[in-house]
């Protein structure tokens, strides 16, 4: 069964599959077809599905005349049907791994996704795992479901863990460019996914196990969300303290070298710093051990929509004003720059803090024209159009995501209150005391 596969993968023979075509799924789809492979893709929202089957992208950096290319030549068939989980050679998995309310792993569109394939599974087919989880998971929870199948690992099929690199909005690194980092539950298992992987990727990295390559994606993201939290911390110090923690960042990134600057914001957002370090946390509960970094980082950034209201509030309240019956506008839904990208985003939080005490909100996003449903928010909200009226017509506009589409400039000279949590005015020269740091 190795040697089959592999010769398939190798001469690009091999249907590839990819379930979930989401901001992670539906790049792959991109890289593989551009790579040559032919590619089923498998995703439970039939909404998605004919969308794509039209030509249609729902992701904005994933232009539609690609889609249309490569499902008008016939590399590409979206499909709701699971039953076709028998057809590929490779399965690449990209469902979401978010936290339950009380901050534990939610593996349940994994054991779905498991399940759906041990159903299905067949001899010589290669399953990789991509969502973002806890070390031990390919092992511990899918391993033991696809085994229900009667077939062996290693022998009848072959599974490993690659962790997405996805980083929307990023233009100097692609999904074909970020070095894919792989780990296999054995060696033939590894070897398939190297090889498959580098029908549509520059540089494979394949390590000793798939523990390993889960552990990898961890500690990115890990360092990420306890150097943010840092800043976010030293924000409402140095704000205290009369100082613009912006200024300081500045100043300490000329140094050349054992400085890397992290910058702070209305909180964590997307859909990896937000929730993956929490996993770990979780996992090294099961050996007794207590991650204190990432529990105080996670308290620290989880703090941040509250201190942002707080400022708002008090800025009002400077004025004159109340923030209950204010009217508030968010400008900015995604949770970073220039994409239409809202998961887990700040904002979201924002505007249900200012909903609950009373505020009036209402936001624009040049890139999300409507407030769409998410498994936690439904806002029932759509963009307002930014002109001198509407802006002037607010108490407050609170810079949430700083879009380059803004003119910031602009937006102060008809505001009557700008409460800027990403140093998005840093350039504006006209109406600078109407612009309160958060």
């Amino acid at each position: 069964m190795y040697e089959k596969l592999l010769e398939r993968v190798q001469s690009k023979q091999a249907l590839v599959g990819v379930i979930g075509l989401g901001y992670v799924g539906l790049p792959l789809v991109r890289e593989f077809t551009r790579g040559g492979a032919k590619v089923i893709g498998f995703d439970v929202d039939p909404g998605k599905v004919e969308a794509l089957r039209a030509g249609q992208s729902y992701i904005e950096h994933i232009p539609k005349e690609m889609i249309e290319g490569i499902v008008r030549s016939g590399q590409f068939e979206p499909t709701t049907d699971f039953d076709r989980l028998r057809e590929p050679g490779c399965i690449l998995i990209c469902v979401p791994t978010p936290l339950t309310k009380m901050r534990e792993p939610d593996m349940t569109y994994v054991v779905a996704t498991a399940e759906a394939i041990s159903k299905r599974l067949r001899k010589g087919q290669l399953i990789v795992l991509e969502s973002t989880t806890y070390p031990g998971t390919t092992k511990e929870v899918m391993l033991p479901v696809l085994e229900q199948s009667g077939l062996e690992v290693g022998k009848d099929f072959f599974l490993a863990f690659s962790p997405e690199r996805e980083d929307p909005g990023r233009t100097n690194f692609t999904t074909k460019t970020i070095p894919k980092v792989v780990g296999g539950c054995d060696r033939k298992s590894l070897e398939l996914a190297k090889a498959c992987y580098e029908i549509a990727i520059d540089t494979v990295i394949p390590v000793s196990s798939c523990e390993a390559a889960e552990a990898c994606k961890i500690l990115e993201n890990t360092y990420r969300a306890v150097n943010i939290a840092l800043v976010n911390e030293l924000k409402v110090l140095f704000d205290k303290m009369g100082m613009d923690v912006w200024e300081v960042i500045r100043a300490a990134s000329t140094k050349p070298f054992g400085y890397t600057p992290f910058y702070p914001g209305p909180g964590l957002g997307g859909h990896c710093i937000p929730i993956d370090p929490f996993y770990l946390s979780w996992k090294a509960r099961q050996y007794g051990m207590t991650t204190r970094f990432i529990e105080l980082a996670g308290e620290v950034n989880v703090s941040m929509p509250a201190y942002v209201v707080s400022r708002l509030m008090d800025a009002l309240n400077d004025r004159g004003k109340a923030l209950k019956g204010a009217k508030v506008l968010v400008l900015g839904l995604a949770y970073k720059k220039d994409v239409d990208d809202m998961r887990e985003s700040p904002s979201l939080e924002l505007i249900e803090l200012l909903q609950e005490k009373g505020a009036k909100v209402s936001y624009n996003d040049p890139h999300i024209p409507v407030a769409p449903t998410t498994r936690e928010h439904d806002l029932h909200m759509s963009s307002k159009k930014l002109t001198p009226k509407s802006l002037a017509g607010c108490d407050a506009v609170l810079i949430s995501t700083d879009h380059s589409a803004y003119d910031y400039q602009f937006i102060t000279d008809h505001a009557q209150l700008v409460i800027d949590t990403r140093n998005a005015t840093k350039g504006v020269r006209r109406g600078r005391k109407k612009i309160v740091k958060a």
